[in-house]
């Protein structure tokens, strides 16, 4: 099962947007703090986040115990520096498999990455470009695991969204 995990996110919007991806595709979303932005009932509730019940949310208190937790698990971390392309992984759906991403200021520090080179992974972009926003990036990653399995649990039609091509 694939879940999501960032670590100490910064910005609100960037992680409610990476909220309803988790939602609509039933992937559990992890968050590390420190985090930049409260996420108690009352702020979610005043930013609109009407989603945020049906996220599979759990918060770490920080990186060290979120690795300690889950070191026996597949890891994935997402940077600019990876050595491999995200879209050249065969994902398996066989045991937990994590999506890592930093901090939209700095990305993973380096000494996690330098643990990890053969699970660090990039998404191709333009020489002279920093970097894609952190959202889009979750979503290109999650979309590409969900494709590569098959979309599982993922409806191919909504009735009603469906459109008759008649």
């Amino acid at each position: 099962m694939l879940s999501i995990c960032l670590f100490e996110p910064e910005i609100p919007q960037n992680t409610g947007n990476i909220a309803r991806t988790a939602a609509v595709t039933g992937t559990p979303l992890h968050l590390v703090r420190p985090l930049g932005f409260d996420i108690s009932e009352k702020a979610v509730r005043h930013a609109g986040l009407d989603y945020w019940g049906d996220v599979d949310l759990t918060v770490h208190d920080d990186i060290d115990s979120f690795l300690a937790s889950h070191g026996a698990d597949t890891l994935y971390f997402f940077s600019a520096k990876g050595r491999r392309l995200y879209s050249d992984i065969s994902y398996k759906a066989e045991g937990s498999t994590f999506f890592i991403f930093g901090r939209e200021s700095r990305g993973i520090d380096e000494e996690i990455l330098r643990r990890y080179p053969e699970n660090t992974l990039r998404i191709p972009i333009r020489a002279n470009a920093r970097s894609l926003n952190l959202s889009n990036s979750v979503a290109i990653a999650v979309y590409e695991y969900c494709r590569q399995l098959g979309f599982p649990g993922l409806s191919e039609e909504d009735g009603l969204r469906r459109m008759s091509w008649q």
